[in-house]
């Protein structure tokens, strides 16, 4: 799977929630995530555990740069997280621990996150998922559209993941 993905700073985080709202978003409520990296050679390997009880392993790889970036990833539902957590720190050891509270909110195929990571403050996401390689300048083209409705301006985006600025 891929999507389109914009990371930036967003000290406003009420500003966002009522921003996301009057561009006719859902509000698909408020989630609290632990997100454990591994390490690994290449990409990103998480498992994330959502509000206690969803658990997802989750493998991506995109380019750590400013502004637009194609991510790949795939997820995987993971029933007995703390076994395997513990596997897999036996394995190839935990890298980073990332915790935060996502406000989140759809709009069309992309998903709106206002997050407030723990230790690192507020941030801003855009990611729109590339349903068709026919969508993909369609998809491009909201999340850029999205990127100058929020004000963000290039000093604002994050090169990499929040285990990165951990």
């Amino acid at each position: 799977m891929e999507n389109i993905e914009i990371k930036a700073r967003f000290p406003d985080r009420e500003k966002g929630i009522a921003l996301a709202k009057s561009l006719g978003a859902s509000d698909e409520g408020t989630l609290h995530q632990i997100d454990t990296y591994f390490n690994v050679n290449r990409g990103r390997l998480k498992l994330r555990e959502i509000d206690g009880v969803e658990f997802q392993l989750i493998y991506y790889e995109r380019p750590d740069e400013h502004g637009p970036k194609t991510s790949r990833y795939e997820i995987v539902p993971v029933s007995d997280p703390q076994a395997f957590k513990a596997v897999l720190d036996h394995a190839i050891g935990i890298w980073k621990v990332v915790e935060k509270k996502r406000e989140l909110f759809l709009l069309d195929e992309v998903r709106i996150h206002l997050d407030r990571v723990t230790g690192l403050g507020d941030f801003l996401e855009f990611e729109g998922v590339i349903q068709s390689e026919e969508m993909r300048n369609a998809t491009q083209a909201k999340v850029e559209r999205l990127t100058h409705q929020f004000g963000l301006a290039p000093t604002d985006f994050v090169r990499g993941s929040y285990s990165d600025l951990i």
